[in-house]
């Protein structure tokens, strides 16, 4: 059975950082893309940034410079280092892996909080 386990949230003041992994447990085949969403209270889920298998990147306008995603495709672990926080950074972050064929995978997700 395939895990996502994701950690390094936490509390961060503003301009401070954090890093986030995210681990799979578990054999997931035909892996497309790994990537990170947030889920602010009160609004909709959306997408943070995402890597494919070939190293391809995209991200939100609102995280554009700050954030990098990476990955390890050995380890099936995503990382999302972030830096120059802000408090509408605030949120849970979710793992996501998407494959060419069948569905998705998620991570129970981790608090992200960013206040003086």
């Amino acid at each position: 059975q395939v895990q996502l386990v994701e950690s390094g949230g936490g509390l961060v003041q503003p301009g401070g950082s954090l890093r986030l992994s995210c681990a799979a447990s578990g054999t997931i085949f035909g892996i497309n893309a790994m990537a990170w969403y947030r889920q602010a209270p009160g609004k909709q889920r959306e997408l943070v940034a995402r890597i494919t298998t070939g190293g391809s990147t995209n991200y939100a306008d609102s995280v554009k410079g700050r954030f990098t995603i990476s990955r390890d495709n050995a380890k099936n672990t995503v990382y999302l280092q972030m830096d120059s926080l802000k408090p509408e950074d605030t949120g849970v972050y979710h793992c996501n892996v998407a494959r060419f064929v069948g569905k998705d995978y998620w991570g129970q997700g981790t608090q992200v909080t960013v206040s003086s």
